[in-house]
Protein backbone atom coordinates (compact mmCIF):
# COMPACT_ATOMS: atom_id res chain seq x y z
CA UNK A 1 0.00 0.00 0.00
CA UNK A 2 1.43 3.43 -1.01
CA UNK A 3 2.79 5.37 2.12
CA UNK A 4 0.49 8.53 1.10
CA UNK A 5 -2.60 5.99 1.45
CA UNK A 6 -1.45 5.27 4.83
CA UNK A 7 -0.95 8.70 5.86
CA UNK A 8 -4.12 9.45 4.84
CA UNK A 9 -6.12 6.45 6.68
CA UNK A 10 -4.09 6.81 9.91
CA UNK A 11 -5.01 10.51 9.55
CA UNK A 12 -8.88 9.59 8.92
CA UNK A 13 -8.15 7.50 12.24
CA UNK A 14 -7.75 10.57 14.14
CA UNK A 15 -3.73 9.84 14.58
CA UNK A 16 -1.84 13.44 14.63
CA UNK A 17 1.55 12.29 15.63
CA UNK A 18 3.86 12.43 13.17
CA UNK A 19 6.26 10.10 14.49
CA UNK A 20 3.63 7.79 15.06
CA UNK A 21 2.07 8.01 11.58
CA UNK A 22 5.80 7.73 10.12
CA UNK A 23 6.41 4.34 12.37
CA UNK A 24 3.25 2.95 11.18
CA UNK A 25 4.03 3.64 7.77
CA UNK A 26 7.25 1.70 7.83
CA UNK A 27 5.99 -0.96 9.13
CA UNK A 28 3.31 -1.52 6.66
CA UNK A 29 6.07 -0.48 3.89
CA UNK A 30 8.43 -3.56 5.63
CA UNK A 31 5.33 -6.07 4.83
CA UNK A 32 5.15 -5.02 1.62
CA UNK A 33 7.33 -6.83 -0.90
CA UNK A 34 7.82 -3.66 -3.23
CA UNK A 35 9.07 -0.10 -1.64
CA UNK A 36 6.98 2.03 -3.49
CA UNK A 37 8.33 5.14 -2.10
CA UNK A 38 11.74 4.51 -4.26
CA UNK A 39 10.05 4.80 -7.33
CA UNK A 40 7.95 8.30 -6.03
CA UNK A 41 12.08 9.23 -5.83
CA UNK A 42 12.21 8.59 -9.44
CA UNK A 43 14.70 5.23 -9.85
CA UNK A 44 14.19 1.95 -8.63
CA UNK A 45 15.16 0.76 -5.47
CA UNK A 46 18.30 -1.00 -6.42
CA UNK A 47 19.17 1.60 -8.53
CA UNK A 48 19.48 4.04 -5.43
CA UNK A 49 21.02 1.69 -3.29
CA UNK A 50 23.54 1.02 -5.76
CA UNK A 51 24.40 5.17 -6.61
CA UNK A 52 24.31 5.68 -2.81
CA UNK A 53 26.84 2.92 -1.67
CA UNK A 54 29.15 4.46 -4.45
CA UNK A 55 28.74 7.88 -3.70
CA UNK A 56 28.90 8.25 0.35
CA UNK A 57 31.78 6.36 1.50
CA UNK A 58 29.73 5.06 4.94
CA UNK A 59 26.67 4.05 3.03
CA UNK A 60 25.92 0.55 3.09
CA UNK A 61 22.78 -1.36 2.10
CA UNK A 62 19.46 0.40 1.37
CA UNK A 63 16.32 -0.61 3.64
CA UNK A 64 13.09 0.98 3.50
CA UNK A 65 12.23 4.38 1.79
CA UNK A 66 9.56 6.55 3.50
CA UNK A 67 8.16 9.53 1.83
CA UNK A 68 7.85 12.49 4.43
CA UNK A 69 4.13 12.97 4.45
CA UNK A 70 4.69 16.84 4.85
CA UNK A 71 6.12 19.71 2.91
CA UNK A 72 4.89 21.56 -0.19
CA UNK A 73 8.07 22.00 -1.90
CA UNK A 74 11.30 19.53 -1.99
CA UNK A 75 10.05 15.61 -1.81
CA UNK A 76 11.94 14.34 1.09
CA UNK A 77 12.43 11.17 2.20
CA UNK A 78 13.47 8.94 5.46
CA UNK A 79 16.22 5.99 3.97
CA UNK A 80 17.01 3.31 6.57
CA UNK A 81 20.13 1.73 5.89
CA UNK A 82 22.30 -0.59 7.35
CA UNK A 83 24.80 1.88 7.86
CA UNK A 84 22.61 4.39 9.74
CA UNK A 85 19.29 6.30 9.00
CA UNK A 86 19.72 8.86 6.31
CA UNK A 87 17.14 11.62 4.60
CA UNK A 88 17.04 12.46 0.78
CA UNK A 89 15.36 15.83 -0.31
CA UNK A 90 14.88 15.66 -4.33
CA UNK A 91 13.42 18.41 -6.48
CA UNK A 92 9.97 17.02 -7.52
CA UNK A 93 9.09 16.53 -11.29
CA UNK A 94 7.33 18.26 -13.72
CA UNK A 95 7.88 21.79 -14.94
CA UNK A 96 8.90 24.10 -11.92
CA UNK A 97 9.39 27.72 -11.75
CA UNK A 98 12.05 29.67 -12.53
CA UNK A 99 14.77 29.55 -9.82
CA UNK A 100 12.43 27.18 -7.19
CA UNK A 101 13.54 23.88 -5.58
CA UNK A 102 16.71 24.84 -5.06
CA UNK A 103 18.19 21.70 -3.09
CA UNK A 104 21.70 22.72 -4.40
CA UNK A 105 21.75 26.15 -2.43
CA UNK A 106 20.29 24.33 0.52
CA UNK A 107 23.07 21.50 0.49
CA UNK A 108 25.62 24.57 0.34
CA UNK A 109 24.27 26.68 3.25
CA UNK A 110 23.60 23.71 5.54
CA UNK A 111 27.86 22.77 4.42
CA UNK A 112 28.42 26.31 5.39
CA UNK A 113 27.00 26.78 8.71
CA UNK A 114 28.30 23.16 9.98
CA UNK A 115 31.07 25.28 12.16
CA UNK A 116 28.91 27.95 13.12
CA UNK A 117 26.13 28.64 16.09
CA UNK A 118 23.95 27.42 13.78
CA UNK A 119 22.34 24.22 14.23
CA UNK A 120 22.29 22.14 11.26
CA UNK A 121 22.39 18.48 9.43
CA UNK A 122 25.22 17.03 8.73
CA UNK A 123 24.81 17.08 4.97
CA UNK A 124 26.77 13.89 2.98
CA UNK A 125 26.38 14.27 -0.50
CA UNK A 126 24.60 16.60 -3.57
CA UNK A 127 24.26 15.37 -7.11
CA UNK A 128 23.00 17.50 -9.85
CA UNK A 129 20.29 15.88 -12.80
CA UNK A 130 22.69 15.73 -14.78
CA UNK A 131 24.34 12.82 -12.69
CA UNK A 132 21.73 12.00 -10.72
CA UNK A 133 20.33 8.45 -10.68
CA UNK A 134 16.29 10.44 -11.29
CA UNK A 135 17.83 12.81 -13.23
CA UNK A 136 16.75 15.05 -10.70
CA UNK A 137 19.04 16.80 -8.29
CA UNK A 138 18.67 15.57 -4.88
CA UNK A 139 21.01 16.14 -1.50
CA UNK A 140 21.45 13.67 1.39
CA UNK A 141 21.81 14.43 5.38
CA UNK A 142 22.29 12.79 8.21
CA UNK A 143 19.01 11.98 9.76
CA UNK A 144 18.21 14.11 12.87
CA UNK A 145 15.71 12.87 15.68
CA UNK A 146 13.95 14.97 18.03
CA UNK A 147 10.46 16.59 17.69
CA UNK A 148 9.02 18.84 15.16
CA UNK A 149 5.90 20.99 16.88
CA UNK A 150 3.28 21.87 14.19
CA UNK A 151 1.54 24.00 16.12
CA UNK A 152 3.23 27.97 17.41
CA UNK A 153 0.69 27.03 20.56
CA UNK A 154 2.76 24.57 21.72
CA UNK A 155 -0.25 22.42 23.51
CA UNK A 156 1.72 19.64 24.26
CA UNK A 157 4.70 21.16 26.10
CA UNK A 158 5.31 22.75 29.91
CA UNK A 159 4.87 26.43 30.07
CA UNK A 160 8.31 26.69 30.92
CA UNK A 161 9.52 24.74 27.73
CA UNK A 162 6.94 26.95 25.19
CA UNK A 163 8.61 30.28 26.52
CA UNK A 164 12.70 28.19 25.97
CA UNK A 165 11.91 27.03 22.99
CA UNK A 166 11.28 30.34 21.46
CA UNK A 167 13.68 31.61 23.07
CA UNK A 168 16.35 29.28 21.37
CA UNK A 169 14.44 30.12 17.58
CA UNK A 170 15.27 33.34 18.68
CA UNK A 171 18.64 33.03 20.00
CA UNK A 172 19.26 30.91 16.79
CA UNK A 173 17.75 33.76 14.39
CA UNK A 174 20.29 36.35 15.94
CA UNK A 175 23.25 33.77 15.37
CA UNK A 176 22.57 33.59 12.15
CA UNK A 177 22.53 37.01 11.22
CA UNK A 178 25.26 37.35 12.84
CA UNK A 179 27.06 34.62 10.60
CA UNK A 180 30.48 35.87 8.68
CA UNK A 181 29.42 35.54 5.31
CA UNK A 182 33.28 35.95 3.95
CA UNK A 183 34.04 33.61 6.71
CA UNK A 184 32.17 30.57 5.82
CA UNK A 185 32.72 31.71 1.88
CA UNK A 186 28.76 32.65 0.49
CA UNK A 187 29.69 36.09 -0.42
CA UNK A 188 28.10 34.98 -3.81
CA UNK A 189 25.27 33.82 -2.01
CA UNK A 190 23.18 36.68 -2.98
CA UNK A 191 23.18 39.45 -5.61
CA UNK A 192 24.13 43.42 -4.08
CA UNK A 193 21.50 45.87 -3.76
CA UNK A 194 18.01 46.72 -2.32
CA UNK A 195 16.94 43.39 -0.98
CA UNK A 196 13.25 44.11 -0.85
CA UNK A 197 13.26 45.47 -3.86
CA UNK A 198 14.83 42.31 -5.79
CA UNK A 199 12.24 40.45 -3.49
CA UNK A 200 9.22 42.27 -4.61
CA UNK A 201 10.04 41.67 -8.08
CA UNK A 202 10.43 38.29 -7.46
CA UNK A 203 7.51 37.08 -5.79
CA UNK A 204 5.33 39.24 -8.04
CA UNK A 205 6.20 37.48 -10.89
CA UNK A 206 5.96 34.11 -9.38
CA UNK A 207 2.60 35.13 -8.35
CA UNK A 208 1.50 36.11 -11.38
CA UNK A 209 2.80 33.16 -12.78
CA UNK A 210 0.81 31.20 -10.74
CA UNK A 211 -2.56 32.57 -11.21
CA UNK A 212 -4.76 33.33 -14.41
CA UNK A 213 -5.12 37.07 -13.10
CA UNK A 214 -4.12 39.05 -9.84
CA UNK A 215 -6.82 39.51 -6.97
CA UNK A 216 -7.65 43.28 -6.40
CA UNK A 217 -6.41 42.84 -2.86
CA UNK A 218 -3.03 40.79 -4.10
CA UNK A 219 -2.55 43.55 -6.62
CA UNK A 220 -3.29 46.19 -3.74
CA UNK A 221 -0.47 44.91 -1.74
CA UNK A 222 1.98 44.80 -4.68
CA UNK A 223 1.51 48.23 -4.98
CA UNK A 224 1.91 49.29 -1.71
CA UNK A 225 4.99 47.62 -1.52
CA UNK A 226 6.49 49.78 -4.34
CA UNK A 227 5.33 52.88 -3.21
CA UNK A 228 6.19 52.22 0.25
CA UNK A 229 9.97 50.83 -0.48
CA UNK A 230 12.47 51.97 1.82
CA UNK A 231 16.09 52.94 0.99
CA UNK A 232 18.76 50.29 1.16
CA UNK A 233 19.89 50.81 4.51
CA UNK A 234 22.84 48.79 3.31
CA UNK A 235 22.28 45.87 5.74
CA UNK A 236 23.29 42.51 4.31
CA UNK A 237 23.13 38.98 6.30
CA UNK A 238 22.48 35.56 5.59
CA UNK A 239 18.51 35.17 5.52
CA UNK A 240 16.67 31.78 5.86
CA UNK A 241 13.99 32.77 4.11
CA UNK A 242 11.35 30.66 5.60
CA UNK A 243 11.81 31.00 9.40
CA UNK A 244 9.07 29.09 11.58
CA UNK A 245 9.00 26.46 13.87
CA UNK A 246 7.81 23.85 12.00
CA UNK A 247 11.09 23.91 9.88
CA UNK A 248 13.38 22.87 12.99
CA UNK A 249 14.05 19.69 14.62
CA UNK A 250 13.92 20.17 18.44
CA UNK A 251 15.98 17.64 21.24
CA UNK A 252 13.81 15.30 21.89
CA UNK A 253 13.87 15.55 25.45
CA UNK A 254 15.16 19.13 25.93
CA UNK A 255 13.84 22.69 24.70
CA UNK A 256 16.72 23.32 22.49
CA UNK A 257 17.04 23.21 18.73
CA UNK A 258 19.03 20.28 16.77
CA UNK A 259 18.67 21.49 13.31
CA UNK A 260 16.99 24.45 11.12
CA UNK A 261 15.44 22.34 8.19
CA UNK A 262 14.34 23.88 4.85
CA UNK A 263 16.75 26.48 3.23
CA UNK A 264 15.71 26.42 -0.34
CA UNK A 265 15.05 30.16 0.48
CA UNK A 266 17.84 30.77 1.85
CA UNK A 267 19.99 33.86 0.44
CA UNK A 268 22.33 37.07 1.14
CA UNK A 269 19.52 39.59 2.45
CA UNK A 270 17.91 42.22 4.81
CA UNK A 271 17.73 40.15 8.16
CA UNK A 272 14.48 42.36 9.10
CA UNK A 273 13.05 39.65 6.32
CA UNK A 274 13.69 36.83 8.32
CA UNK A 275 12.37 38.56 12.08
CA UNK A 276 9.18 39.94 10.02
CA UNK A 277 8.20 36.23 8.55
CA UNK A 278 8.65 34.82 11.92
CA UNK A 279 6.47 37.40 13.79
CA UNK A 280 3.89 37.52 10.93
CA UNK A 281 2.89 33.90 12.98
CA UNK A 282 1.59 36.24 15.62
CA UNK A 283 -1.35 37.29 13.49
CA UNK A 284 -2.20 34.47 11.67
CA UNK A 285 -5.29 32.32 13.26
CA UNK A 286 -4.60 29.07 15.14
CA UNK A 287 -7.38 27.27 14.03
CA UNK A 288 -8.01 25.08 10.60
CA UNK A 289 -4.81 24.47 8.52
CA UNK A 290 -3.09 27.79 8.98
CA UNK A 291 -1.61 27.71 12.38
CA UNK A 292 -0.45 30.87 13.99
CA UNK A 293 -1.01 32.72 17.77
CA UNK A 294 -3.75 35.04 16.75
CA UNK A 295 -6.52 34.58 19.64
CA UNK A 296 -4.03 32.82 21.72
CA UNK A 297 -3.65 33.39 25.52
CA UNK A 298 -0.07 34.09 24.67
CA UNK A 299 1.07 35.03 28.62
CA UNK A 300 -0.86 32.59 30.06
CA UNK A 301 1.07 29.78 27.65
CA UNK A 302 4.35 31.71 28.58
CA UNK A 303 4.70 32.35 24.93
CA UNK A 304 6.11 35.83 23.95
CA UNK A 305 4.47 38.88 22.71
CA UNK A 306 5.54 40.04 19.39
CA UNK A 307 7.37 43.60 20.73
CA UNK A 308 9.29 41.03 23.31
CA UNK A 309 10.75 38.39 21.07
CA UNK A 310 11.71 41.66 18.95
CA UNK A 311 13.35 43.10 21.90
CA UNK A 312 15.08 40.21 22.34
CA UNK A 313 16.39 39.86 18.83
CA UNK A 314 17.36 43.63 18.78
CA UNK A 315 19.19 43.21 22.25
CA UNK A 316 21.16 39.81 20.87
CA UNK A 317 22.39 41.69 18.03
CA UNK A 318 23.05 45.17 19.21
CA UNK A 319 20.40 47.05 17.08
CA UNK A 320 18.66 50.15 18.01
CA UNK A 321 14.97 50.46 17.45
CA UNK A 322 13.36 48.73 14.06
CA UNK A 323 12.25 51.19 11.25
CA UNK A 324 9.62 50.53 8.46
CA UNK A 325 8.34 47.77 10.75
CA UNK A 326 5.01 47.61 8.89
CA UNK A 327 6.79 47.53 5.18
CA UNK A 328 8.35 44.02 6.51
CA UNK A 329 5.29 42.99 7.83
CA UNK A 330 3.22 43.74 4.79
CA UNK A 331 6.10 42.47 2.90
CA UNK A 332 6.19 39.38 4.82
CA UNK A 333 2.62 38.57 4.58
CA UNK A 334 2.52 39.35 0.81
CA UNK A 335 5.67 36.76 0.52
CA UNK A 336 3.51 33.74 2.06
CA UNK A 337 0.84 33.99 -0.07
CA UNK A 338 2.85 34.30 -3.20
CA UNK A 339 4.37 31.17 -2.01
CA UNK A 340 1.19 29.51 -1.27
CA UNK A 341 0.21 30.60 -5.01
CA UNK A 342 2.85 28.86 -6.55
CA UNK A 343 2.30 25.75 -4.14
CA UNK A 344 -1.71 25.74 -5.41
CA UNK A 345 -0.13 25.90 -8.99
CA UNK A 346 2.12 23.25 -8.95
CA UNK A 347 -1.42 20.74 -7.10
CA UNK A 348 -2.81 22.01 -10.71
CA UNK A 349 -0.37 21.15 -12.72
CA UNK A 350 0.30 17.63 -10.66
CA UNK A 351 3.62 17.85 -9.09
CA UNK A 352 2.65 19.47 -5.79
CA UNK A 353 4.65 17.17 -3.27
CA UNK A 354 1.13 16.93 -1.18
CA UNK A 355 -1.49 18.04 -3.74
CA UNK A 356 -4.56 17.44 -0.83
CA UNK A 357 -2.55 20.16 1.33
CA UNK A 358 -1.41 22.41 -1.82
CA UNK A 359 -4.83 23.11 -2.76
CA UNK A 360 -5.71 23.95 0.77
CA UNK A 361 -2.79 26.35 0.95
CA UNK A 362 -3.84 28.06 -2.23
CA UNK A 363 -7.35 28.70 -0.49
CA UNK A 364 -5.83 30.54 2.04
CA UNK A 365 -4.18 33.20 -0.16
CA UNK A 366 -7.52 35.74 -0.42
CA UNK A 367 -6.86 35.19 3.51
CA UNK A 368 -3.23 36.41 3.32
CA UNK A 369 -4.09 39.27 1.16
CA UNK A 370 -7.07 40.50 2.99
CA UNK A 371 -4.82 40.17 5.93
CA UNK A 372 -2.24 42.36 4.68
CA UNK A 373 -4.18 45.44 3.52
CA UNK A 374 -5.31 45.36 6.64
CA UNK A 375 -1.80 45.83 8.19
CA UNK A 376 -1.45 48.36 5.27
CA UNK A 377 -4.34 50.54 6.86
CA UNK A 378 -4.16 50.04 10.21
CA UNK A 379 -0.71 50.17 10.85
CA UNK A 380 1.59 47.24 12.49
Amino acid sequence: MPPNIVLARIGALGCSDVNLRLALVRLIASNSPMNEAATGIGVSHAKLDAYLTEAIPEFEKLGTVTKFGTGQSNPTYKLEAASGTYVLRSKPPGKLLPSAHAVDREFRVMEALAETDVPVPEILHLTSAQTSPSRRAFFVMRYLPGRIFWDPALPDVTQPDRTAIYDAMNAALAALHDVDVSAVELDDFGRPGNYFARQLDRWSRQYLASVTAPSDAMQEVMDWLEAQMPADDGAVSLVHGDWRLDNMIFDPVAPQIAGVLDWELSTLGHPMADLAYQCMQWRLPNKGDMRGLEGVDRAALGLPHERDFVADYTRRRGLDEIENWTFYLVFAVFRLAAILAGVAARASAGNASNPVMARKYGAAVPALAAMATIIIHEGA
